[in-house]
């Protein structure tokens, strides 16, 4: 199966109404670990949403979309979306909320007929800022 790339948005993006740079720095993904910091955001539209803690900002790329029959992907353990299905959206990102990075996973599932490849991306590397 063809691969999915997964990196860190741009700082520059925005995502609900604040910058990437607000939510993280330094942000990388190598050898399916995530390292760089996560600050602890506290009131906005994330946090409306999912309450006070710690997000990261991914985006996802792809040689051919078309490819997949479905690409799903979020945390494991979730903080109750679950793994969402991300092949039909718009600007291939997601923000994710972090609430323990030493127990969580970034889970990616990539779906073609009967067959299906499951990847995961360790946070353990992370630094979260406390709030």
């Amino acid at each position: 199966m063809t691969g999915l790339t997964v990196t860190a948005e741009n700082s520059e993006t925005e995502v609900f109404g604040r910058s990437v740079s607000e939510l993280q720095t330094n942000v990388s993904i190598t050898n399916m670990q995530a390292t760089g910091t996560l600050k602890y955001l506290s009131s906005g539209a994330i946090v409306n949403d999912w309450g006070p803690g710690n997000f990261i900002v991914l985006k996802f790329s792809a040689s051919d979309w078309s490819y997949y029959d479905s690409v799903k992907v979020g945390l494991e353990p979730s903080q109750g979306s679950g793994l969402v299905e991300i092949k039909n959206d718009p600007d291939k990102n997601g923000v994710f909320k972090v609430t323990n990075k030493d127990m969580q996973n970034f889970k990616i599932v990539l779906t073609k007929g009967n067959m299906q490849s499951v990847q995961y991306i360790g946070l353990s590397g992370l630094t979260c800022e406390g709030g």
